[in-house]
């Protein structure tokens, strides 16, 4: 029989614990301490009263700076309709500039990208929440310094993430490896801790434990290992300990990814990027993985040039992908324990460009999705004419949106993640 002590060791000198994902940043899976990688043997994500460990956050970034004023409209307003002459979209039932808007709010004239019919369903289901006017004191228009700042939750944009410090905080100094997963090409500030590294992968099928030489000879032989569930022969806590079972951690995490995803979904989801990315993280919910946090993202959103077209493409994809996302939930019968996050790292300017388009702006809206949340337009409206040169002044603090998501969803101690506390309307139900 094949000594798997030497085998072990044979592995991490040829092999390592590299997983082929194909990303610009691969899981930390060795980087890390080992309490900040693995969980103590026998523990459980359940390790803080009161915290209900069942619910789920899914982050879902727009990069680029999404054009708030024409995601959530002000049609009632003359302002909005003088200073975008060739952009803005007519209120509902009287198309302008290719469509009109969806009602979202009648007293005030505020509706929803006619694109957005995915979101108005939600809405109309109760399951959309709509922040107004989100950002924050001196505002930065540089696309990495104010993404920096949203995803640390810190007006300087340097540390930890503010999803990484949630799972630093939330197992007593031992996250899960997968406690936090990101599906898409790196891994965002937003999920590193001082503890904590999330799983980061592009393509599940690329997911995947490199350790097999070209006969299999040796993944048989690791797969031995696996099953066996021991180490024999190692010293428990020593660092070769440490390795094998971040080792093992990770193929079974990829394994069990790779198994998951692969199943076919309860509802049929569009054709897009995020769609799939949106249809994996399902998968893994369904499949009853320990994940907390999910992260997503989807691009395109700096409509400097020809903004309509552009833009109402953008609104289609992720109105349809949230919405198939909502819907497969519910299928599952796991839409209650989910709340889904969207932001951008700043809105644009309140007149367009001489391109048809819009420049760098500041505030802009968010949106909370899942029956948890408190459905409507909540916070007050940016004014149109008590500009912060040619910007909207912010409502709303973003912060104060991260405090209800943690505090309110995840019962999570917000003041240990964000530092402060933050003023926000009631947007979390339970």
């Amino acid at each position: 029989m094949t000594d798997i002590n030497a085998y072990s060791r044979r592995v991490f000198i040829r092999q390592g614990a590299l997983l082929a994902s194909f990303a610009a940043t691969l899981p930390h899976f060795i980087q890390q301490s080992a309490f900040g990688m693995l969980a103590p043997d026998g523990s459980t994500l359940g390790s803080r009263p009161g915290v209900p460990d069942e619910r789920i956050l899914v982050v879902v970034q727009l990069s680029g700076g999404n054009d708030g004023l024409n995601t959530v409209i002000p049609y009632g307003q003359a302002e909005y309709h003088n200073a975008r002459p060739g952009i803005s979209i007519g209120e509902p039932g009287k198309p302008k500039n290719g469509g009109a808007a969806l009602q979202l709010d009648q007293a005030n004239g505020i509706g929803l990208h006619p694109n957005l019919t995915g979101f108005k369903e939600l809405h109309d289901a109760g399951s959309l929440c709509v922040v107004a006017g989100v950002g924050y004191p001196n505002p930065n228009r540089s696309h990495f310094a104010s993404m920096d700042i949203w995803q640390s939750g810190r007006p300087e944009g340097k540390g930890t993430g503010w999803l990484g410090r949630y799972v630093d905080a939330s197992c007593n100094g031992n996250p899960a490896a997968d406690m936090a997963v990101a599906v898409g090409r790196t891994a965002p500030l937003a999920m590193t801790g001082a503890k904590s590294t999330p799983i980061a992968f592009e393509s599940a099928d690329l997911f995947r434990w490199l350790g097999a030489d070209k006969n299999g000879a040796m993944d048989k032989e690791y797969q031995a290992m696996v099953r066996a569930g021991s180490l024999p022969g190692v010293e428990p806590g020593s660092q070769e300990s440490f390795l094998m079972r971040t080792a093992l951690d990770a193929q079974l995490t990829s394994d069990r990814i790779r198994a998951a995803v692969s199943k076919k979904p309860l509802v049929a989801y569009p054709g897009s990027a995020l769609a799939k990315q949106l249809q994996t993280v399902a998968a893994m919910i369904r499949d009853g993985m320990k994940t907390r946090v999910y992260y997503v993202s989807m691009g395109g959103f700096d409509t400097h040039a020809n903004q309509p077209g552009g833009h109402a493409n953008l609104m289609r994809q992720l109105g349809d992908a949230i919405l198939a996302f909502q819907k497969d939930l519910a299928a599952q019968g796991n839409d209650g324990r989910v709340m889904t996050m969207c932001f951008s790292e700043f809105g644009r300017r309140v007149r367009q460009n001489a391109s048809n388009g819009t420049d760098h702006g500041t505030a802009g809206p968010m949106f909370l999705i899942g029956p948890g949340v408190q459905p409507g337009l909540q916070g007050k409206y940016p004014s149109l004419t008590d500009l912060d040169g040619g910007d909207l002044k912010f409502t709303t603090d973003f912060r104060g949106v991260y405090q209800e998501v943690l505090g309110k969803w995840m019962k999570a101690d917000t003041q240990s993640v964000l530092g402060g506390e933050y003023a926000a309307p009631g947007l979390v139900r339970a």
